[in-house]
């Protein structure tokens, strides 16, 4: 983990105060849960970097084909 300082609106922190309070938690332990969520996708749906795991064991697959598993059949 990582240590840092964030600056929030008044209403930001009064809010997050209170749910903190309410779920008898820490504000980090809420901010985390809060960036965790906002950060991951959604259920179901792989990042598009992982969609490339393995291709390394494609014999049919060059460096140059890297910007159509990220991006799609459009990318060229």
């Amino acid at each position: 983990m990582h240590r840092t300082q964030i600056i929030l609106e008044d209403w930001q922190y009064q809010v997050l105060r209170a749910r903190a309070e309410r779920e008898g938690r820490s504000m980090s332990a809420v901010v985390r849960d809060i960036l965790q969520t906002a950060l991951s996708p959604p259920a179901g749906q792989k990042s598009r970097l992982g969609e490339i795991g393995g291709m390394g064991e494609d014999t049919a697959s060059y460096g140059r084909d890297h910007d159509q598993y990220l991006y799609g059949e459009d990318a060229d």
